[in-house]
């Protein structure tokens, strides 16, 4: 039985103090954006392209239009806004910095506010700097965390590792290897780490090195580097970022290619966001 109050699992309800507190965050957000010369954009609901995101397409939720050809619900904006912008929007509007305040959708009834920015041919340490401007905004303490993807497809191409055990951290199979550095590589934890990449093969020590090389310019002391993190989304090829605190996971980003454009941006998770200062407050 269904009661008349009840709302889908996962799904988002703000009113009074919380719905004040999502309206702040998402004015204080497009202050700093809009100042920094960012254009927003509301990309639509439904999308054709949102397969391209995701390497399980379980996670979409789907209809049909009125061809009956198969659409989606949103479940990944950046897509579908450098989609937009660079396809649809390039003819008239020449916005290399674009910002949104969306939610996205994912299969079954799984809601997520994001407030998120994207940069056409923009560097990792843009949107880094951005991301960590608009948490400090917030007076969120949290871990900022560094890795490169490229590493994990350098491993599995020219040494023979399994994707996979990267991807879920089987460190006893990535550590029964034969090679002397894999355990140097794992044991990676901060910048310090990366001042003598002299036992990593060439091919190695190059992607470690663009590690090094970003980390200098965040705007940050701490920077947690993990060289074997993979993010989950296709788009990202190289630098990616994230900013946590235990389980809860404050806001994404990095570099990718989509559809032969490259930029840079970042997704923070406003329902997150909203609970932490909930919390504290």
């Amino acid at each position: 039985m269904i009661y008349e109050h009840e709302i889908p699992s996962n799904s988002r309800l703000y009113f009074g103090e919380s719905a004040k507190i999502k309206r702040q965050i998402e004015n204080s957000s497009a202050e700093i954006l809009e100042n920094l010369g960012f254009s927003e954009i509301s990309t639509p609901l439904f999308s054709y392209h949102q397969h391209n995101v995701f390497n399980d397409s379980r996670v979409l939720i789907r209809v049909n239009d009125s061809e009956n050809s198969t659409i989606s619900l949103r479940a990944d904006s950046t897509v579908d806004v450098v989609r937009i912008a660079t396809k649809r929007l390039a003819r008239s509007e020449d916005i290399k910095k674009w910002f949104y305040i969306q939610p996205t959708f994912v299969y079954p009834t799984t809601e997520v506010h994001q407030i998120g920015a994207e940069i056409i041919g923009g560097s990792l340490e843009e949107s880094a700097n951005i991301a960590i401007e608009i948490l400090k905004k917030q007076e969120i303490d949290s871990s900022f965390q560094l890795a490169n993807i490229a590493l994990a497809h350098t491993l599995v191409k020219n040494y023979g590792f399994d994707l996979d055990d990267i991807k879920n951290i089987r460190l006893e199979k990535i550590l029964n290897s034969s090679y002397v550095w894999v355990d140097s590589l794992v044991n990676i934890e901060s910048v310090k780490d990366l001042d003598d990449l002299s036992v990593y093969p060439e091919d190695i020590k190059a992607e470690l090195a663009k590690l090094k090389d970003v980390a200098s310019k965040i705007d940050l002391k701490d920077i947690l580097i993990s060289p074997l993190y993979y993010a989950p989304m296709r788009y990202y090829n190289s630098l990616v970022f994230r900013a946590f605190e235990g389980e809860k996971l404050y806001l994404t980003g990095g570099i990718y290619n989509i559809q032969d454009v490259e930029g840079s941006g970042f997704a923070l998770y406003t329902d997150t966001v909203i609970a932490k200062k909930m919390q504290r407050d």
